[in-house]
């Protein structure tokens, strides 16, 4: 990542962006949560791009750099944490699961950064307990090291419908199956199914931050109907796409 903006201290805040709108690449000192209020937050790293709607926050660690983008319009909530205090001990960015309870503690201390009440520090301490019982989530797509994988991955991205096998795919790429299947495996940690998953979803994510009706996501992605494209998102975010916080101007999803 070219030209890279170093900001020693992670701010805590909120920052609305418009739909497609970046933030380049650049790294802190400090960790930092990462959590869309509305549309949906593509975070990039050298590792990969890590996507999280309404319903995920991504843990950021000290000096990772990374960039942002939005898809529809992102009420970006940002929250800083010193380099020594890391309640999740990871050192790799994370996709976390957010609950009700940690979506309305994230709002409430971004709403105020500068407030030093003795309120504001008990609500980051609840906070950084939800943070410590949120469960990691596996919404990644890595970036493909390996030429002939990568060649693979590009065409899957060019077209999530298209259906071909993993076979047909190697044939058209010069390259036999078992050898991609131990790509896939060796890189990734997932196999190609999985990993075709996981890029229809981020596809998906990213048109219905746009508002395409759900039945064109469904058949545009990869699907072959509506209504398994319903299944699957619903497992993957816990919620239908129908009520993906992006179409319904920045509300929260519905989680019952």
């Amino acid at each position: 990542m070219p030209h890279i903006r170093h900001t020693p201290t992670a701010p805590t805040r909120v920052q609305p962006l418009a739909a497609g709108r970046r933030i380049d690449a650049h790294r802190h000192d400090d960790h930092q949560i990462v959590y869309a209020g509305s549309g949906v937050l593509a975070v990039t790293t050298d590792a990969g791009t890590w996507f999280a709607p309404g319903t995920r926050a991504l843990w950021v660690p000290a000096g990772t750099t990374h960039a942002h983008r939005a898809y529809g319009r992102l009420d970006l909530h940002l929250v800083g944490l010193p380099a020594d205090d890391n309640p999740l001990g990871l050192d790799a960015p994370t996709v976390l699961a957010v609950s009700p309870l940690l979506r309305e503690l994230i709002l409430a201390h971004t709403r105020a950064p500068d407030d030093p009440s003795p309120e504001r520090v008990r609500l980051l301490a609840v906070l950084r307990d939800q943070l410590r019982a949120s469960p990691q989530q596996p919404a990644r797509l890595p970036t493909p090291a390996d030429p002939r994988l990568a060649e693979v991955c590009a065409l899957v991205h060019a077209d999530p419908a298209d259906q071909r096998t993993l076979a047909s795919l190697g044939a058209a790429t010069g390259t036999g199956e078992r050898t991609l299947s131990r790509l896939f495996r060796r890189e990734f940690g997932m196999t190609f199914p999985q990993w075709r998953t996981q890029s229809r979803l981020y596809h998906a994510l990213r048109l219905l931050a746009d508002g395409t009706p759900v039945t064109t996501v469904a058949h545009r992605c990869g699907w072959s109907s509506a209504s398994a494209f319903i299944d699957v998102f619903r497992r993957a975010y816990g919620y239908t796409p129908g009520r993906h916080p992006g179409r319904h101007h920045g509300r929260a999803p519905d989680l019952s």
